[in-house]
């Protein structure tokens, strides 16, 4: 589809994503997904911030220590929510909204369960956790009471995310941004208030950072919940339907395969994180200082381009499920040039301003300051491409590939990022730490077009593999392999 021709189409339902000019629809859809994914990182700083002022480095160092364990629960909860949320945009797709609520109470259904196991088990588990994970012996106890208060907070979190996910998978992005909005404000304002005891609240301490966090959750949640009913929109349960809790096991095990293999590239990408730390934390502190600052920077160069994997994956789901093939390339090649100009921007911007940028984090005589610029110059750029790895993936996801991008992220992530640094340095010494992720970034990117290109993701739609599954009771073959 022309430009021309994709000015004169009719607009597009609320929702349907099937129809209507794919350009401004996929950009419109990507901004508010941006917006909440900077708003969230901004809330974490925010409450760090807290804490560092009110309670000190101690309580830094087990905020992050306790943050790993959540974001390895976190991981394993999104990719069921990933899937689902593909079989909502399917199902939503083809205008049956009666198999995207069987999705949606199926993943609800399994995600209670989730909760409640990972929370009892966090509970239980959090010290050995703590030790396990090295946690220096003076921060262990501050962990321990912000994880367990934090765990507390996970059936509702969970919740919270999936019905967002949900929602955007139904073609609707803006209600999860504003009750993103209400429970981020709601965290970060009651975070001092909870710390500190001031006014009627109890000082707890960074157990307070924690409460804060499970009351703006379960606030939001509840807020959602009666916003869907209110509004009557698609994914909510009503009568009959709560039997769709209670999937069948054929359906949940589709669910489950498909969603670990999700969460498993996003613990790729934390695999890959962890050896690259481990390797620069080698060089000396000055180094890792500066390495550190560049991370921060290259978190938010990375959001323009996940908004829009995301957007087009939703976009491409509804689209699969209504055999539009023409309009998933479009949205395809639509995403790719957006991650050009706004990545792109934003990397042009960070690198022309890094002193500015770098500031911000470091003094100008901070002489760690020289090697972050330097790491901005031969690293930044590559986000770029990486990014477009995301928009292909963002598309082959929306039909359940997981096992080749799971496959493609681990020989491009870990394979080429962490195995040219270290035996780079043999070559070229420090400097391969950094060209690291330039020739990573190309090789999974590649690898990635190749996939779109070549991959068998194309085959049948898995909201059809769904269904097969629900009628045969075992998950269709190829809802395996691809």
């Amino acid at each position: 589809m022309n430009e021309a021709a994709e000015g004169k189409a009719a607009p597009a339902k609320r929702g349907d994503l099937t129809q209507g000019p794919i350009g401004r629809t996929l950009l419109l859809f990507a901004l508010p997904t941006l917006v909440s994914n900077v708003l969230s990182s901004l809330n974490a700083s925010i409450n760090l911030i807290w804490i560092g002022r009110f309670l000190g480095e101690s309580a830094l160092a087990a905020t992050s220590n306790a943050t790993n364990v959540i974001f390895l629960a976190y991981s394993t909860i999104f990719g069921f929510g990933m899937a689902a949320t593909i079989l909502v945009g399917q199902h939503m797709g083809r205008h049956d909204v009666d198999g995207a609520r069987r999705a949606i109470g199926a993943a609800t259904g399994l995600f209670m369960i989730c909760s409640v196991f990972v929370t009892v088990l966090g509970v239980v588990l959090t010290e050995p956790l703590l030790h396990l994970m090295a946690t220096p012996p003076e921060a262990v106890p501050l962990a321990a009471a912000y994880l367990k208060v934090m765990l507390l907070s996970l059936p509702a979190s969970f919740m919270l995310v999936l019905l967002m996910m949900a929602l955007r998978g139904a073609g609707d992005a803006m209600t999860p941004l504003y009750f993103m909005l209400m429970a981020l404000f709601l965290d970060a304002g009651l975070n001092p208030f909870f710390i500190a005891g001031i006014g009627p609240f109890p000082k707890m301490g960074i157990a307070g950072s924690a409460m804060a966090t499970l009351i703006a959750n379960y606030v939001g949640t509840g807020a959602l919940l009666a916003m869907i009913y209110l509004r009557d929109l698609p994914i909510r349960l009503r009568g009959p339907e709560w039997r769709y809790l209670i999937a069948p096991w054929s359906l949940l095990k589709l669910i489950m395969i498909k969603g670990l293999a999700m969460a498993a590239q996003m613990l790729v990408f934390m695999l890959s994180a962890l050896l690259m730390l481990g390797m620069v934390n080698h060089t000396g502190v000055v180094t890792t200082a500066a390495y550190a600052v560049a991370l921060q920077l290259w978190n938010y160069v990375q959001m323009p381009s996940m908004a829009m994997g995301a957007a087009v994956s939703a976009m491409a789901a509804q689209n699969i499920g209504a055999g539009r093939w023409d309009r998933v390339d479009e949205v395809t090649r639509k995403g790719l040039l957006y991650n050009l100009l706004l990545t792109g921007a934003l990397v042009a911007t960070l690198t022309w301003f890094d002193t500015a940028a770098l500031g911000l984090f470091l003094g100008k005589e901070s002489p760690a300051m020289p090697i972050a610029q330097h790491i901005q110059y031969v690293a930044g750029w590559s986000f770029i491409v990486s990014g477009m790895m995301l928009i292909l993936f963002g598309t082959v996801r929306a039909n359940g590939a997981v096992i080749g991008p799971l496959i493609v992220m681990f020989i491009g992530m870990v394979v080429f990022r962490a195995g040219f640094a270290f035996f780079g340095r043999h070559w070229i010494g420090p400097e391969a730490l950094w060209w690291a992720f330039p020739v990573s970034s190309i090789v999974v990117t590649a690898l990635a077009w190749l996939y779109y290109l070549y991959g068998p993701w194309r085959k049948g739609a898995l909201a059809d593999v769904a269904r097969q599954a629900e009628q045969r009771g075992e998950p269709a073959e190829e809802s395996i392999t691809v």
